[in-house]
């Protein structure tokens, strides 16, 4: 494990994702990985015992770099386990975060226990059961919410502990192996950050916004191929 993301889902780990995968950091684990690979989730599910002790070679087999949950819910367990590994805290504004996140949950989630699904859907609705017991425990833990898988939780305690989250992480590890970084600021820092050139004439991949998410939502609801992340 070479690159480690510390940051909370939405914000910005599939552009992270795709951009550590360019920059020769890759393949990267993200959530997308384990909703579409039921060995993949069978991996994750002990995790949520808090008690169990993960082999994280296993988990993490053929990867090089992971973002997102549930690996970011990990990043302590990880930078212990990885010591020469660096670790990108991505941030955003906590307003636009928690807006993104409410829409993930309620196009997400939500929308997968409730609605009829097209009967390709069936193994991300399967995975998504295999891992429920550790996404219930990162809502939990991470989030401090202890409302029902799928709904929403209150906007201000959710807030509050995403501001817990970054300042926990920029106490607890040294500012040089450490990257605060929002995805709009671009190639520069995340490059120098990782000791690469930037790549020349490309723009920095910015994937999965709140309406692509949507649409890509409904396109899978629907029985259609989207391809993960989810972009256009």
């Amino acid at each position: 494990m070479t690159v480690i993301g510390a940051g909370f889902p939405r914000t910005g780990t599939s552009s992270m994702k795709a951009a550590l995968e360019r920059l020769g950091f890759g393949p990267c684990h993200h959530m997308f990985d384990v909703g579409s690979d039921a060995d993949r989730a069978r991996r994750w599910a002990p995790l949520a015992d808090g008690d169990t002790v993960p082999d994280w070679e296993h988990v993490f087999e053929g990867f090089r770099s992971a973002v997102d949950w549930p690996a970011s819910f990990f990043w302590r367990q990880l930078a212990d386990r990885y010591p020469d590994a660096k670790v990108v805290l991505t941030v955003r504004d906590p307003d636009a975060w928690f807006a993104s996140m409410r829409t993930l949950i309620t196009n997400g989630p939500a929308r997968l226990q409730s609605e009829k699904l097209a009967p390709e859907m069936a193994g991300l609705m399967e995975n998504m059961m295999t891992t429920r017991p550790l996404l219930e425990r990162m809502i939990r833990e991470g989030l401090g919410s202890d409302r029902p898988f799928g709904e929403v939780p209150d906007e201000k305690d959710t807030i509050a502990a995403f501001e817990r989250h970054t300042a926990t992480v920029k106490e607890s590890l040294p500012p040089e192996r450490l990257l605060v970084f929002d995805v709009r600021e671009g190639w520069e820092p995340l490059c120098r950050f990782l000791g690469v050139d930037v790549p020349a004439g490309e723009p920095f991949p910015h994937l999965n916004d709140s309406k692509v998410m949507q649409q890509s939502i409904d396109r899978m609801m629907q029985g259609e191929k989207v391809g993960l992340p989810f972009h256009p």
